[in-house]
């Protein structure tokens, strides 16, 4: 899909820097969030699926991004979980005959807002310099004040409860149940790739809720414990704080990832 001409767009800091580049796909549209990064070289659609970026505007470092289209089996959770994206090279054409679907048409599916053409490494430049902050992309370039007043009032990440968001309302078991070991695995922001790991390596799991108690999952007596990964800040997780301090009164295999290692150093007096 090519277009003739780009609609100007922008990145606007809390701090008041700014970065121009242009709407991916020509569309209008305004996204907020913390703003983050990640350099890996493939696994785009792995990342903007991930809980643990839940209302963060990603920026991708990679030079090219949607060169190798979308499949539905690499997705980490039931939608995309990023508030928008942020790259340099955004490839509205793929070459990978295995792909479903464009990267534009995967991102059009769940209505993300999407800039390109931005210098992502002078970006991630003043990221590394200055620390994450808020931050809003718009198409709205003209209207600089407005965008300024909406980006002082979303709030900060520090202490900011957001496992509530991504996680399972409901258990549900992942594996062969006729596994070897039972894992009772803490959904505070699970990746799927996650879950088929530990099935593979002989496990059964059920995965209980966020604010799930340790005497629920003791109850389907597993042999150890998973926390996962997630967004947010761990402290407001007082439950999950709560129930890591008892599996570990257990002398249990304990294992955290991400978000769940955090509360798991919060359980044992560190911080985070």
């Amino acid at each position: 899909m090519k277009y003739q001409t780009k609609k100007k767009a922008l990145l606007l800091l809390a701090d008041g820097t700014i970065f121009y580049g242009k709407s991916v796909g020509n569309r209008e549209g305004t996204a907020f969030g913390e703003v983050c990064f990640n350099t890996g070289m493939t696994g785009y659609q792995e990342i903007f699926t991930d809980p643990s970026y839940f209302g963060q505007l990603m920026v991708a470092t990679n030079a090219h991004i949607g060169n190798y289209g979308t499949q539905i089996e690499e997705v980490e959770s039931d939608s995309i979980k990023i508030s928008g994206l942020i790259c340099k090279n955004f490839s509205y054409d793929y070459s990978r005959p295995s792909a479903d679907a464009s990267l534009l048409e995967f991102l059009d599916k769940d209505g993300l807002f999407a800039i390109s053409d931005v210098d992502t490494r002078a970006l991630v430049c003043y990221i590394r310099d200055h620390g994450a902050m808020n931050a809003v992309i718009s198409s709205d370039v003209d209207n600089l004040d407005g965008l300024k007043k909406k980006l002082a009032e979303v709030p900060s990440m520090d202490g900011l409860e957001l496992a509530s968001k991504v996680s399972t309302k409901e258990p549900y078991f992942f594996g062969d149940e006729n596994a070897t070991y039972k894992i009772a695995a803490l959904d505070i922001g699970i990746k799927r790739n996650i879950l088929r790991n530990l099935a593979k390596r002989d496990m059964h799991i059920k995965v209980f809720p966020y604010n799930t108690s340790y005497e629920e999952m003791s109850q389907w007596n597993p042999d150890g414990y998973f926390f996962s990964n997630g967004p947010g800040d761990p402290e407001p997780l007082h439950n999950a704080i709560t129930a890591a301090k008892a599996i570990l009164a257990t002398d249990k295999p304990f294992f955290g990832i991400c978000l769940g290692h955090q509360v798991l150093a919060l359980a044992n007096g560190i911080s985070t």
